[in-house]
């Protein structure tokens, strides 16, 4: 994670986290942590709450008849998780996730299972339409703590540049 004391008065910081455009580096590779162990729970919840109802998901009984035998996890809910996990590294100071593309899900993830995530930076550019801000672009990977790679996906953000974030202009 990509924190630092920033100086706000006489022996006074503010936390900062997340990266400026010019901070980001062509072939880098960011290892976030911490993990997470996914839970039953976990997945039945964000199944239900976001209507999907596909019982592989949230159906014991139904899942067990499956060539895996048991739910899996709601894929969406993994993008989800490794996503969030990638924020302090790669998007914490955004201001705008510009999408995800060539999302893939390359092998199944289970209750109990815990999962990490890196991201490596594959593009960046100036922004033509606003100035002091550019477009990162890294690929993703979530892997299983015995480094399985579950999932791979690109992912492009909006990135202020130095002096030009949110928190660098707000006195809170």
């Amino acid at each position: 994670m990509v924190s630092r004391a920033k100086e706000v008065g006489a022996k006074r910081y503010r936390e900062s986290a997340g990266r400026y455009y010019e901070e980001f580096e062509l072939g880098d590779v960011y290892e976030h942590r911490p993990g997470r162990t996914l839970t039953e729970t976990d997945n039945i919840w964000f199944s239900l709450l976001t209507m999907n109802q596909q019982p592989l998901h949230i159906d014991s009984v139904y899942s067990a008849g499956t060539e895996f035998g048991k739910p899996l996890m709601n894929s969406c809910l993994t993008l989800a998780i490794v996503t969030g996990m990638s924020v302090s590294d790669v998007s914490q100071k955004t201001v705008a996730n510009l999408g995800w593309d060539k999302v893939r899900l390359l092998a199944p993830v289970f209750a109990g299972d815990t999962i990490y995530a890196e991201s490596e930076v594959i593009a960046k550019r100036a922004s033509t339409s606003r100035p002091h801000h550019g477009i990162v672009t890294v690929r993703s990977a979530g892997k299983k703590a015995d480094g399985t790679v579950f999932m791979t996906f690109e992912r492009s953000v909006l990135v202020p540049m130095r002096g030009h974030a949110t928190e660098d202009k707000l006195d809170y």
